[in-house]
């Protein structure tokens, strides 16, 4: 095994559906300065999964998922999502983002629309949806995430972890098929991440499939059916919970979890 060759365990897919959402292959990317920050990554995402990225500070990971959905372009590899390809110069983009929502550190709301008109937006001008229907599809959303008394509301009246959760709601209404989360509690108070880790825990229990960057330690062993590493580009490990947590094998994973547990 060469020092970047990634160790996979192989029990980490086997309880699950082998029909392949999400296909990278070999994507090398890098930025305009020369940094080479993905280097030959390569990721499989069944249906249903919930996979969580975790590695140090500029591993790769946020830049990784945003190739899923055009935000970062890609310059060498391949990705297809539900059998669309992303090219490198970002054809198949619109069709892709119609189906793949994201959830980001920062909520991007519009603070001059509430929460209600922020969540119906997409799906009227995007999908074509009637504002009536727009707006049960937008309330039924606010109750799954548990703010339905706040549609009126605009974002700036709302804590962190209810604005996040409006995200999430916001993400859900384009009726993805993918959803992507980047570090979506770490611009949140403590007392405010329990809130938005329980409404994604429901998101995975209802069968969405996944793929969280997040150094949340608890969500992943819970909810997570595997555990991929990124560590200066290359992707380390690719295994279960267990084994990531419990039976580390890799000493940059080690190093990386002696940090993050103490």
């Amino acid at each position: 095994m060469t020092s970047f060759e990634p160790q996979i365990n192989a029990a980490s897919t086997a309880t699950l559906g082998t029909e392949p959402i999400i296909v990278a292959k070999d994507v090398e990317k890098w930025y305009g300065n020369g940094f080479h920050v993905l280097k030959g990554v390569s990721l499989t995402v069944n249906k249903g999964e919930v996979v969580v990225l975790m590695g140090p500070s500029g591993s790769g990971k946020s830049t990784f998922i945003r190739t899923f959905n055009g935000l970062e372009p890609y310059q060498g590899g391949s990705i297809e999502i539900d059998g669309i390809a992303i090219a490198h110069d970002n054809k198949g983009i619109e069709l892709v983002r119609r189906e793949v929502g994201m959830v980001f550190q920062q909520f991007n709301l519009f603070p001059h629309l509430s929460v209600l008109k922020n969540i119906t937006l997409g799906p009227i001008h995007l999908r074509g949806m009637s504002p009536s229907d727009a707006e049960e599809l937008g309330m039924s959303l606010l109750d799954r995430v548990g703010i339905s008394h706040q549609a009126s509301k605009y974002p700036g009246q709302l804590s962190g972890g209810q604005q996040q959760r409006v995200a999430i709601a916001r993400a859900l209404a384009m009726r993805p098929k993918v959803m992507l989360f980047d570090e979506p509690t770490s611009a949140l108070d403590p007392e405010m991440v329990r809130e938005v880790l329980d409404v994604m825990r429901k998101l995975a229990e209802s069968g969405m499939t996944m793929v969280c960057v997040t150094h949340e330690v608890g969500f992943a062993r819970e909810v997570a059916d595997r555990v991929i590493f990124l560590a200066e580009g290359h992707l380390l490990t690719d295994t279960t919970p267990d084994e990531f947590f419990n039976h580390p094998k890799d000493e940059r994973v080690k190093k990386f979890l002696s940090q993050i547990l103490h």
